[in-house]
């Protein structure tokens, strides 16, 4: 009798399993929507009598028990890199072309396929069981979500058939049709929740909820469109491995396209553009891919984005409104931006209530005032700006901003315009708003990562007192909070639990969490590899070794100096560890026979690509510098090779032509 039961309760998963197939994959649904229901209580039912039977890839385990805390961080693999962007016609020709360059050809095949407004997500399966799902994160981190996938039901939870390996990564784009996010905002409204900006925004936090219940009911989807780290998968194109991921049951773009010229490639990017209305979901632009995975790996990849990718962006929506106000906000550097606090319009999905007026000189040369009515877009479908004042409609009651008369609150605060820039500046270091600015950013998501301290806690705990410098963070305690308003005992705990939490880091967080001018996230990874996590090491750099390091300029090299220059810093630093803070080692390949050989390249070759040149030599241990100094070993010089030949002579440089170097490297 159990035998036959256990045979129905496999037999009706299996028929549910391929309806979810039919109807989120092939699009060609073979049951109504009563019928399957039909299904899914027939099998909840067998199961409710037999729960020894029941399997946790079973339909009706998708919605698991909430997690009891955070989100836990998994590494990826393979890293999930952003993609560089075209934001014309004529930038995607010039993808084109430098593509056909590099690979020294004439023509290339590329995979086109809709640029979907969602959660970039990674879907891990071992011997055919969804076993992990992780967020894009930084790109090297995620968080495990794993409870709330579970309950999207166009991702199975066992894939299709046998044709798959042991383990396999897939990559995909969460988000919410047009009509789920209406009604989702429609019964927000009535609840007198907050609403949603738009569908990008309802669908992370729909994935983000500890409660998968909530998830359950928000009606996500996904398609997935690129292969992550796998064994045993034997494929050698891009648009292959899409119809692969159909077939074991993963939904893919219907919209995908196999393009095999730069004219193609642009109709297909001006036809998807067209009928962007009309798509269920919110796209902004076209992914356009290299086909082959060879010419891909030829081509490599930058620091955040492969070289054989790019991202095609539509033309930015706008529209009318009318200015209000015009205010000042401060950022961590002391850098003042003005900010057009704009009557409330929709812009592709999304609700818009203030856009940046960047500068004075922007503000004087569009001669924007408030209570003008202009034209606002969304630039790149993301950051709103004025691109336009309707001076024909403009009202008598205008008025003239300018950033030099506006009266500070604070009297020990003084603006002053930076020479040879358009910024103003607050050049009061201890400034509220600057120091509110400065923590906000040390407490950001790409930075120490401490959940629960946003702007308002922030702003709260400077008030009280509690918060003066980043160190401060770390000596927060329990009775500290308590009594403060809005905070209660779990909300205490929590935010003391996610602050202890980050007090585990690694060193480009840490640093770009310092705010150094011109350090960004980018920044902070080359000069990971290069200070060995150490900043100590970092600190005792002078301005030639720091302009010597690949990627860093004087610029950049001159904040670091200025930065390590002040004491005070350096107190904030040591009072962070002395609490706790605590980076961990990056773990580096420091083996190979050019091991501590620093190289230059300059000049053009018959045989190679400078970048080819580059990428072959670090593999093999060697570092490759941006120019020519006293620690530099080798100069690798092709035609027209300049000024840093001279240097190299100079200097007594070892200098090496492309025959050398191939017997070189050789």
């Amino acid at each position: 009798m159990e035998s036959k039961i256990k045979d129905k309760i496999k037999n009706l998963a299996s028929q549910i399993n391929e309806h979810n197939y039919a109807y989120y994959v092939l699009d060609q649904p073979y049951l109504s929507d009563a019928e399957y229901d039909n299904l899914f209580r027939e099998l909840e039912s067998l199961e409710k009598a037999n729960p020894e039977l029941i399997e946790s890839s079973s339909p009706t385990q998708r919605v698991g028990h909430p997690i009891k805390s955070g989100f836990q961080n998994h590494d990826h693999e393979i890293p999930m890199l952003s993609l560089s962007n075209a934001i014309n016609e004529q930038e995607i020709s010039e993808f084109d072309q430098r593509i056909n360059k590099w690979l020294d050809q004439s023509k290339t095949s590329y995979v086109a396929e809709p640029k979907i407004d969602g959660l970039g997500v990674s879907l891990i399966y071992e011997n055919g069981n969804l076993i992990r799902a992780l967020t894009r994160g930084d790109g090297s981190t995620g968080e495990d979500i794993t409870h709330n996938i579970k309950t999207i039901n166009a991702i199975p939870m066992i894939l299709r058939g046998k044709n798959y390996p042991n383990f396999i990564e897939i990559r995909g784009e969460i988000f919410m049709l047009k009509s789920d996010f209406t009604s989702l905002n429609e019964v927000r409204s009535q609840n007198d929740e907050k609403l949603f900006a738009n569908a990008r925004n309802a669908a992370a936090g729909s994935v983000r909820q500890l409660d998968p219940h909530i998830t359950a009911k928000r009606n996500l989807s996904i398609f997935c469109y690129e292969l992550g780290a796998s064994k045993g998968l034997d494929t050698s194109n891009h648009w292959d491995m899409l119809l692969y991921l159909k077939s074991i049951g993963l939904p893919v773009s219907p919209l995908a396209k196999k393009i095999d010229s730069i004219d193609s490639m642009i109709s297909y990017h001006r036809d998807l553009e067209h009928k962007r209305e009309s798509i269920p979901y919110e796209i902004d632009g076209s992914v356009i891919k290299v086909d082959n995975y060879a010419l891909r790996s030829k081509l490599g990849e930058r620091a955040r984005s492969p070289r054989w990718a790019i991202a095609a962006k539509f033309k930015s929506k706008n529209a009318e409104t009318q200015i209000i106000d015009i205010v000042l906000q401060v950022g961590r550097t002391g850098v003042i931006t003005p900010v057009a606090k704009i009557k409330e319009v929709e812009i592709s999905g999304a609700i818009i209530s203030s856009a940046t007026l960047h500068n004075q000189d922007e503000i004087d040369k569009k001669d924007i005032r408030i209570n003008d009515y202009v034209i606002v877009e969304r630039s790149g479908d993301v950051i709103p700006k004025i691109i336009q004042v309707l001076k024909e409609k403009r009202p008598k009651n205008t008025q003239k901003f300018a950033i030099s008369d506006f009266k500070w609150p604070d009297p020990d605060c003084k603006i002053e315009r930076i020479h040879g820039e358009a910024a103003y500046r607050c050049i009061n270091p201890n400034c509220k708003s600057r120091v509110m600015g400065m923590l906000e950013h040390f407490c950001s998501k790409n930075a120490m990562n401490i959940e629960g301290m946003g702007p308002q806690i922030v702003k709260q705990l400077l008030e009280a007192d509690l918060l003066e410098t980043f160190d401060d963070i770390y000596r927060l305690k329990y009775d500290d909070l308590i009594n403060l308003e809005r905070f209660k005992d779990k909300s205490v705990m929590n935010l003391i639990t996610s602050i202890n939490e980050s007090k585990k880091t690694t060193f480009p967080r840490f640093l770009f969490a310092l705010g150094i001018p011109n350090v960004g996230q980018h920044i902070s990874k080359i000069l990971d590899i290069h200070c060995k996590s150490s900043i100590e090491r970092l600190s005792t750099l002078t301005l030639e070794d720091l302009e010597n390091i690949d990627g860093v300029g004087l610029i950049v090299a001159q904040s670091i100096i200025d930065f390590f220059n002040a004491s005070s810093n350096r107190g904030v630093i040591d009072s962070c560890y002395a609490n706790g803070v605590n980076i961990n080692k990056t773990i580096f390949e420091n083996s190979g026979e050019f091991k501590d050989i620093i190289f230059v390249i300059t000049g053009s070759f018959k045989n190679h690509n400078r970048q080819e040149i580059k990428e072959i030599l670090e593999k093999k241990g060697g570092k490759v510098a941006s120019a020519v100094s006293s620690r530099t070993n080798f100069l690798i010089v092709g035609d027209n090779a300049g000024s840093k030949l001279k240097k190299a002579e100079a200097l007594n440089v070892k200098v090496i032509n492309e025959t050398q170097l191939d017997n070189f490297i050789n």
